[in-house]
């Protein structure tokens, strides 16, 4: 696979706010669906959906495909409109579904498109065989979060489900875990359920909680859910409709449950999940994301390859600077300061709202846009730790960083989270602009994290860094 450049997660331009994403191949090229979040929002998803797309042969040339449903386009006006996590599937009509949920309605609505990246229209909303729109009214499961999955044979399954502390919502509909049904082949019309395929009843540390999304590989099913901010989990079957049996934990953008971590001592601030396994190339990937700007409002897609054991297994795989790369990141040129996989502050703050304000984030200048300038890492402060993985070093004599804040003491440089520090910058600063500074760095390593540890008075921002 050639490649025009190096992928960095976020894998979409730092400007894009996509979370929730679904990956599917459609006609050799990868298309991403998902939530549209609005940089400074103040609620999930406010923006229209919108689709990107790369071709398979490279990866690293994602393309805007633009709007592809707007909040507008469906027939029922909510005060909270609000379109949450989407999903898409080919019917055998050979025209594409996508099914969505507007906040807070518990239905499932499908919009329809002759391309994977048009103009969707609405279509209607999945009801059973007497009309009735599951979902609308007391008693019937809660619908949330739609993952619809086309087996080889042409059946169709859609799986749903919200599942809090609570039992039910405030007009009686229940929350009862994932449950799943069968629709005909109109896409819209229940054949057979709903049926619940992962109960509330489960251990905490793994219970499903949402966004609940079905692939198959090497013969066997995979549902992969999100455990709140636990990481995307997967339960596997021989088949798509039951016997789903628990199988780990695929991926937190916090690392929790891998490398030490856990959600009280994250490497990355936690937040909810959501997303799906897919194969590109021969190789498996699976797709999540992340927070930004100390929000659950301003999520970016980020993405991992996966490894399948001899028994269809899949071990957890850590967060890194580098995902879709297939490989370390050359240790020379410039890089943007926001693709940190690590964003660790040490310090005790009084509450929540003091640490918002206080600890370090990845954040953007201005409002919400398309277009550059893009992110950098605000608030550097003492006890702070900003990672990345992996680069490869070759030669490296030298790191010069771009900065900007009022802040004395001394950067520190790792090659490891708990490692020593290899080399060190003394920095005094009080400049508003952004400015360069140039520390030695004689660094040799096939594979090497790269850690920036402050200690000193002060706050920072850093919106690059180059090696030489």
């Amino acid at each position: 696979m050639q490649k025009k450049k190096q992928i960095f997660n976020p894998y979409l331009p730092s400007y894009e706010y996509i979370p929730d994403g679904e990956p599917h191949v459609f006609d050799g090229r990868l298309y991403i669906y998902g939530s549209h979040d609005r940089f400074g929002g103040n609620d999930y998803c406010m923006n229209d959906y919108v689709c990107w797309s790369a071709p398979l042969e490279d990866l690293s040339d994602f393309r805007y495909e633009g709007v592809i449903y707007r909040k507008d386009q469906h027939p029922v006006q909510y005060e909270r409109n609000y379109y949450f996590a989407p999903d898409v599937a080919k019917g055998k009509d050979g025209r594409y579904y996508l099914y969505y949920s507007v906040a807070h309605s518990s239905i499932m609505s499908v919009a329809v498109c002759d391309t994977p990246a048009g103009q969707y229209e609405y279509l209607g909303d999945v009801c059973d065989k007497t009309g009735h729109t599951i979902g609308s009214t007391a008693g019937d499961y809660y619908q949330f979060d739609p993952g619809v999955f086309v087996d080889d044979d042409g059946r169709v399954f859609l799986f749903s489900g919200f599942c809090p502390g609570k039992l039910e919502d405030e007009l009686g509909r229940k929350y009862v875990g994932c449950h799943m049904v069968e629709l005909e082949e109109d896409m819209l019309t229940v054949k057979e359920g709903p049926k619940v395929v992962i109960g509330r009843d489960t251990p905490e540390e793994i219970r499903y909680f949402e966004a609940p999304s079905m692939r198959k590989f090497h013969g066997k099913y995979y549902l992969i859910y999100s455990v709140r901010i636990g990481g995307l989990h997967y339960y596997i079957s021989d088949r798509p409709d039951g016997g789903f049996v628990y199988g780990g934990r695929i991926h937190s953008t916090s690392d929790v449950g891998i490398n030490g971590h856990s959600i009280e001592n994250p490497v990355y601030p936690n937040g909810n999940t959501h997303g799906s396994l897919v194969e590109l190339n021969g190789k498996y990937y699976i797709f999540d994301h992340r927070l930004t700007n100390h929000s659950s409002y301003a999520r970016q897609g980020v993405a991992e390859q996966v490894f399948f054991d001899e028994n269809g297994h899949i071990a957890q795989v850590e967060s890194t600077s580098c995902g879709l790369n297939d490989g370390p990141l050359v240790g020379r040129g410039e890089y943007p300061a926001y693709i940190a996989c690590a964003l660790m502050d040490k310090n005790e703050y009084a509450d929540k709202a003091e640490r918002g304000r206080m600890a370090p984030r990845i954040t953007q200048d201005g409002e919400d846009r398309e277009c550059e300038p893009g992110q950098y890492v605000k608030g550097i402060r003492d006890n702070c730790i900003i990672g990345y993985k992996y680069f490869t070093f070759e030669q490296c004599e030298s790191v010069t960083f771009t900065v900007r804040g009022n802040a004395k003491g001394t950067l520190y440089i790792k090659l490891t989270e708990e490692g020593e520090p290899v080399a060190s910058l003394p920095m005094e600063l009080s400049v508003t602009e952004w400015e360069k500074i140039t520390a030695p760095f004689a660094v040799d390593s096939e594979k090497s994290g790269f850690f920036l540890v402050w200690q000193g008075e002060g706050a920072f921002d850093l919106l690059s860094f180059s090696f030489a």
